[in-house]
């Protein structure tokens, strides 16, 4: 495979992975639901990005390690993305150990019966969530910095 097609397919999943980051951090702030409200809302959320998400970001962390490996003679690219990769991977970390533990208590909830600190786990799955999507967002710039001004052969 090419390093364009390379560079293509991380920027398309990086894109829907940063954006899927985005769009939560922007759109679907839990703070004002009601405990039922959030319960399902994020019940819903878990079950259709908690596989998927993670995923398409370890094929990101591949991908960028890869071409900075191919970018063995062009050292900015190359330092871009390794940075890309570090962003990367502290957001895969966060997801791991911050998100993704809250994410299984909330599973258990009944929507109609939240537990008295429901809102303190919705408030740190939140700040967790803040924390991954601006190592996303770093890491998409860096990757976007590296394949912009990638050295042409």
């Amino acid at each position: 495979m090419t390093t364009n097609a390379l560079r293509f397919i991380l920027l398309l999943l990086l894109a829907l992975l940063v954006g899927t980051m985005f769009g939560i951090w922007a759109g679907y702030n839990p703070a004002a639901l009601s405990a039922s409200a959030y319960v399902e809302q994020q019940q819903n959320a878990i079950r259709s990005l908690n596989t998927l998400m993670p995923a398409i970001g370890a094929v990101c962390i591949v991908l960028a390690a890869w071409l900075a490996i191919l970018a063995k003679d062009d050292a900015r690219t190359r330092f871009l993305l390794v940075a890309a990769v570090v962003c990367l991977l502290a957001a895969a970390l966060v997801t791991r150990l911050g998100n993704q533990p809250i994410n299984a208590i909330v599973m258990t909830w009944n929507p109609q019966s939240p537990p008295t600190e429901w809102a303190q786990l919705r408030d740190a799955w939140w700040r967790w969530h803040m924390v991954r999507a601006s190592a996303g967002i770093a890491g998409l710039g860096l990757v976007l910095l590296a394949v912009l001004g990638a050295r042409r052969r």
